[in-house]
């Protein structure tokens, strides 16, 4: 079972996400997790090992940064695929982001489309 973990400070975010992939959950059987901050998101991907992992960067008691830095400098967490979805939207804020190892930078508003075509793809769903 594939497993996709959300990490927003945002509620309204989480809950947006959720209800886009939710459809993944229906028809792929995909476990949709959240996490409010960067240490419950950490606490979350050492239990559950998602396969990928939507990132915000401004959070609280952790930013996405050095979330996404620890998990790539963990030999066991490594291979787990990160997306930022991130109101900052700077090239230099989206080339850190990519530096630190996430595969995708997305900047909010999203649009829903995007996300479940670019899900379903890191997940080789289809």
């Amino acid at each position: 079972m594939k497993k996709i973990l959300i990490v927003d400070d945002e509620a309204y975010i989480r809950t947006l996400l959720e209800q886009i992939l939710e459809e993944l959950e229906d028809e792929y059987g995909v476990k949709v997790l959240v996490a409010r901050d960067g240490k419950e998101c950490l606490e979350i991907i050492k239990k559950e090992k998602p396969d990928l992992v939507f990132l915000d960067v401004m959070m609280p008691k952790m930013n996405g940064y050095d979330v996404c830095k620890q998990i790539k400098l963990d030999p066991e967490l490594k291979d787990i695929k990160i997306v930022f979805l991130t109101a900052k939207g700077q090239e230099a804020d989206k080339k850190q982001g990519l530096d630190f190892g996430a595969l995708k930078y997305i900047t909010k508003p999203f649009d829903p489309d995007e996300i479940l075509e670019e899900t379903k793809k890191l997940l080789n769903l289809d």
